[in-house]
């Protein structure tokens, strides 16, 4: 007799897809900036300079209003101080004068003398020359190199760790499959077409 149930498990299905662990370097910028400065040149000169002074030289020839009366100012005490000792020197000769000696004779010699030394009626014109001063001259030069400047920039390296992972995934579930082999089942038994009563007898 067969059976009449047959029974059938479908097992589970799981697909199991693993990504590896990583270990990324990035590698490090570098970056470099150069600035460059021109060099100069300068030269500065400077001529000498010559200063000629000639208010003396012209005022000799010409004097202004104040040296004009400073000037005749000084003449006045000047001729002052001869009229005083022309007076004194001829109080001395009254006073060393002898009997009988002309008195009149000496004044005169005197005067003669004084006019004879006093004018000549020469002079030379402008009496101070001019005062000549003069800066020396100046050079100088001033040079630079030129410059020239390197800024690099270094960027650090960096590493980036990605984790492995396992990942499940579940294609088929588990089942148990039941499947009845035999015929229908009448109820009563008698009710089967094919029905065969069953022989009790001994």
């Amino acid at each position: 007799m067969k059976p009449l149930i047959e029974i059938t498990t479908v097992p589970i299905q799981i697909e199991m897809k693993t990504t590896n662990a990583k270990l990324e370097y990035a590698r490090g910028t570098a970056e470099m900036e150069i600035h460059r400065d021109n060099g100069k040149l300068k030269i500065k000169s400077r001529p000498i300079k010559v200063n000629i002074d000639t208010f003396e030289a012209r005022n000799s020839l010409s004097p202004t209003l104040a040296r004009y009366l400073e000037q005749s100012a000084q003449k006045g005490k000047q001729a002052a101080y001869e009229a005083t000792a022309t007076y004194a020197n001829q109080g001395q000769l009254l006073l060393n004068t002898q009997v009988g000696e002309e008195l009149v004779t000496k004044f005169a010699e005197d005067i003669m003398m004084k006019d004879v030394k006093t004018n000549v009626g020469l002079d030379f014109l402008p009496k101070p020359g001019p005062e000549i001063t003069w800066d020396p001259g100046e050079m100088s030069i001033r040079y630079e190199m030129d410059k020239l400047a390197i800024d690099w920039k270094m960027g650090e390296g960096s590493f980036e760790f990605t984790p492995g992972d396992i990942e499940f995934t579940v294609t088929q579930r588990p089942d148990i499959i039941i499947k009845y082999l035999g015929g229908p089942i009448y109820v009563p038994p008698s009710s089967d077409p094919n029905y065969v009563p069953v022989d009790v007898t001994v």
